[in-house]
């Protein structure tokens, strides 16, 4: 039953999708727009978080609404397809127009950070930052989502920032990325000292007010 209790387990249907509010100073294009398939299963986690994970896609950066719906579709397809994962990895991903494009949105157990995906919000920025930054408009949205996540309780306040690396054995999010975030506010690694992961706390499904967060 605590299992049950920590983890809220829909298979296909109506639950592939909750209401999205909409975000104070960032656009958020929802799976509909951007031509999302559906996920297979949908595994719901508890909010709000303390942890904030940020990757790059490694792939293909994208600068208008457009190419930035294809290459979600793309990226969906390859974790769907290629990798066999329920959905698209992420909870929201960022493109260089500035949107965020939804992802796992806030409450769906995401496929993004290898043992902490039920306890952590990932945010992926797309394209390849190993030797160069996201522009401006990129990086604002990321920091806006974060901001728009506190006020909807879906991060906490006092949130520890990691980049993928931080966690596990990859370059993600890229050198220039990862040494950009170290400067941040919220970065919560000092040395080398391993991760501490947080108890996971139960689903509780959320009602949204009408109005911008």
């Amino acid at each position: 039953m605590l299992a049950l209790g920590l983890l809220f387990v829909v298979f296909i249907g109506s639950a592939n999708a909750l209401p999205l509010p909409h975000c104070d100073n960032v656009t958020i294009v929802t799976r509909e727009e951007w031509g999302a398939q559906p996920s297979k299963s949908v595994s719901y986690m508890g909010t709000p978080v303390s942890i904030v994970f940020i990757h790059h896609t490694a792939m293909s950066e994208c600068h208008t609404k457009d190419k930035c719906a294809e290459e979600m579709r793309v990226i969906q397809r390859f974790h769907q397809v290629d990798r066999g994962w329920d959905d698209i990895g992420y909870n929201f991903l960022i493109g260089e127009d500035g949107r965020a494009y939804e992802g796992r949105a806030w409450d769906r157990i995401g496929a993004h950070t290898l043992g902490w995906n039920n306890v952590a919000i990932a945010f992926s920025i797309m394209g390849d930052y190993s030797h160069k930054l996201p522009n401006d408009a990129a990086l604002d949205a990321v920091h806006a989502m974060i901001d728009c996540g506190i006020k909807l309780g879906k991060i906490t306040p006092d949130y520890k920032l990691y980049g993928h690396r931080d966690a596990g054995n990859t370059e993600c999010p890229g050198q220039q990325l990862y040494d950009l975030i170290r400067t941040w506010k919220h970065y919560g690694r000092l040395g080398n000292e391993p991760l501490v992961k947080p108890t996971p706390i139960p689903y509780q499904p959320t009602t949204y007010t009408s109005g911008t967060y």
